[in-house]
């Protein structure tokens, strides 16, 4: 499936203006049926579309006749084999567990515990530096109610700290207690990080939270900057898994961790969940360039679960979508969502 992007969608890995996802379709004997979705990324480059469509032809082959309550077994086979595609085992999972709910009768904001009938998103801001485009994408943002801002910034400090001035400038008369998150894509060191945050602070620019500013690996550089700014840094592509998040807090790497279901899959995000919670770290919620169809699945699970800190579930508005899917409403930054 590829659809067509309202804005150029810039990172500091790259840009685009068409989002490429497959959709992962399960169904039982019972006819009961769970839809996943994989999108594509530039985090992973090695995860196209042929990948993805040749790693679930090798899955459909095993998993034809299992038992649908051994759905566990058939997302830790395909993870074995298929270790570096995260997302991929990832959709597949989801659409394995809806597919289970299904047969079950059961409904996935209730599954998750059905904690809040409305979450409020972010909304995210493409490193597009000069205006076009841009204006028109933050027009859209500030007619639609959005209060938060998340700007992608690229890693270098001049040109970052020019376009947040420039986004600044335009969001600032417009919306009453506007809020301005950054998001670094791993563009960053730990020395350009801590000028970056020193730089917005001499601007007179309040940043809400600085995600993933340095690059997945980089414990030490983590550890550098830990405790030395009071905005938090909330780490992303660093955690994937329970593994992952366990290492952040052993080690103090991060102030939260960003889960992302399209990346962790179920099981996954909610032993990340649990275990950040059980540390009192913050907690963001977080999405790739999906649809519905994978969005969805983080929205029942930040709603039904709630306790997050910072909602960042915007993929939808890149892309021309109705107000309703399944048992969510789309109301301009907020998302409602009910039971049955």
């Amino acid at each position: 499936m590829v659809k067509e992007m309202r804005t150029t969608f810039a990172t500091s890995l790259g840009s685009k203006t068409r989002a490429t996802s497959v959709i992962v379709k399960v169904t039982l004997d019972d006819g009961a049926v769970g839809l996943g979705e994989v999108p594509t990324s530039f985090v992973f480059p090695d995860e196209t579309a042929e990948k993805i469509k040749q790693i679930l032809g090798g899955v459909k082959r095993y998993a034809l006749g299992m038992e649908i309550g051994e759905y566990q077994d058939i997302v830790k086979k395909a993870k074995k084999e298929n270790a570096q595609f995260h997302m991929t085992c990832s959709g597949l999972e989801v659409a394995l567990f809806r597919a289970r709910l299904a047969s079950e009768g059961k409904n996935e904001f209730e599954y998750w515990g059905a904690k809040k009938n409305r979450i409020e998103t972010d909304i995210t801001i493409p490193f597009v530096p000069g205006r076009g485009k841009l204006d028109d994408w933050l027009n859209r943002a500030v007619e639609n109610n959005f209060r938060v801002y998340k700007v992608k910034v690229s890693g270098r400090v001049e040109e970052d700290i020019s376009f947040l001035k420039m986004v600044w400038g335009f969001v600032e008369p417009r919306v009453e207690g506007a809020i301005i998150r950054l998001d670094g894509n791993q563009g960053y060191t730990a020395k350009s990080c801590l000028e970056m945050l020193k730089r917005c602070a001499k601007s007179g620019i309040d940043i809400e939270l600085f995600e993933q500013p340095l690059m997945r690996g980089d414990y030490k550089g983590l550890a550098a900057i830990h405790g030395k700014t009071q905005i938090p840094v909330i780490v992303d592509e660093t955690v994937f898994d329970y593994a992952d998040c366990r290492r952040v807090i052993d080690n103090e790497l991060a102030d939260g961790i960003n889960i992302k279901i399209a990346k962790s899959g179920i099981a996954e995000s909610a032993k990340i969940y649990s275990a950040a919670k059980r540390a009192r770290l913050k907690l963001m919620i977080g999405c790739m360039t999906e649809t519905m169809v994978g969005l969805s699945a983080a929205i029942n699970f930040a709603a039904g679960r709630g306790g997050f800190d910072y909602i960042d579930l915007d993929s939808v508005h890149f892309f021309a979508h109705g107000r309703r899917y399944g048992n969510i409403t789309i109301r301009s930054n907020e998302f409602e969502v009910g039971g049955r």
